[in-house]
């Protein structure tokens, strides 16, 4: 056990890791497969873990470690330019205390565990589901073949009928996603295990998304303003702070065929969604839902641009205070989640 935590990991040789890895497929659920050691490093941080395969979907060993979680004061502070620029945002809506604003909106600091763990790199949807043409028209909707022969002669790249379908553009085709209404956090809960695999708790995705960081983001405590980001697009060679009143002038913005900066894998190899109109599913100590990772595009609807619009989508212990008052059902249509396999019972 104690080779899987991180002090201990990192100070293996590529031989030994090899050897660990390889033992632990037995443990995971049939078919998933070992594809090697890769190096993931990024803000700072580096890690060379191990590749995994199931299902098409692609894993990472994460290593355990003890860590301090949640935010409550500024480790190096904010530069010139993040400070104006969040000072001006939030004074709009009647803040003057920016550390305490900043501190309500994260969770409490806290000391925990987190356990080694083979987590999903990417996050799927959990409202909607890919289906094929004839699974579709089998639903019998009074709208959907009208409407996919409409979109097939448009030039949509997608099309939405709320919580009912959505079309997506691929090249020539057409993906096809219907909306899972009928789910339930108590059947994905019991669904997974049945599977082999658990749901990230709030811990392990702070975890993973900063790695133990004491700063409000993953790279430091001032905002990177060279990003490429989803709604904004890049932000290279813009001058001075961004009007936080104006919607965003994509005119403005460099499109450089660069990835979006936030979708990219991190030091652990994990991707997120970078999108504050998403959330993550996670789970609280009670097993409760906590969302992370964005919103629901609440702030970046205000026009607060792109630092505090991104708050939730970049601060690695954000949480969304309003998320209690929103149904399970609209939650759904914008949550996507992850699954994990705990290490921690593993004799190494």
């Amino acid at each position: 056990m104690e080779a899987l935590n991180r002090d201990a990991w990192v100070g293996l040789s590529a031989q030994q890791k090899e050897e660990l890895l390889r033992g632990m497929v037995i443990h995971f659920p049939a078919g998933m497969q070992y594809k090697g050691l890769e190096t993931f490093e990024r803000f700072g941080q580096r890690m060379e873990t191990g590749v995994f395969s199931y299902e098409e979907q692609r894993f990472v060993f994460v290593p355990g470690d003890w860590v301090t979680l949640g935010w409550d004061r500024w480790q190096d502070g904010m530069d010139k330019e993040t400070s104006a620029d969040l000072l001006e945002t939030v004074s709009e809506y009647g803040v003057e205390d920016v550390d305490s604003f900043l501190s309500s909106q994260m969770s409490p600091v806290r000391e925990v565990y987190i356990a080694p763990m083979l987590v999903e790199c990417t996050n799927r949807s959990l409202g909607w589901i890919e289906v094929t043409e004839a699974e579709a028209i089998a639903q019998e909707n009074a709208y959907f073949a009208e409407e996919l022969e409409k979109f097939k002669l448009s030039d949509l790249n997608q099309y939405e009928l709320h919580q009912e379908f959505r079309l997506v553009r691929q090249g020539e085709a057409v993906q096809i996603f219907w909306f899972n209404e009928d789910l339930t956090l108590e059947y994905l809960i019991e669904k997974e295990i049945e599977a082999g695999f658990g749901l990230l708790t709030e811990n392990e995705w702070e975890y993973l998304y900063g790695g133990g960081c004491r700063t409000l983001f993953p790279w430091g405590d001032s905002f990177d303003y060279t990003m490429k980001l989803k709604h904004f697009g890049s932000l290279k060679g813009v001058e001075g702070i961004v009007d936080v009143e104006a919607v965003p002038d994509l005119s403005l913005f460099e499109e450089d065929g660069r990835p979006y900066d936030l979708e990219l894998p991190n030091f652990f190899g994990v991707q997120f969604a970078g999108d504050p109109y998403n959330y993550e599913l996670t789970l609280d100590v009670s097993g409760n839902m906590m969302p992370k990772g964005g919103d629901g595009g609440a702030m970046i609807c205000g026009g607060t641009g792109p630092l505090v619009g991104f708050l939730p989508a970049t601060a690695v212990y954000y949480r969304d205070g309003n998320a209690g008052e929103l149904d399970w059902e609209d939650m759904i249509d914008y949550m996507n989640y992850r699954r994990v396999i705990r290490l921690n019972d593993l004799e190494v």
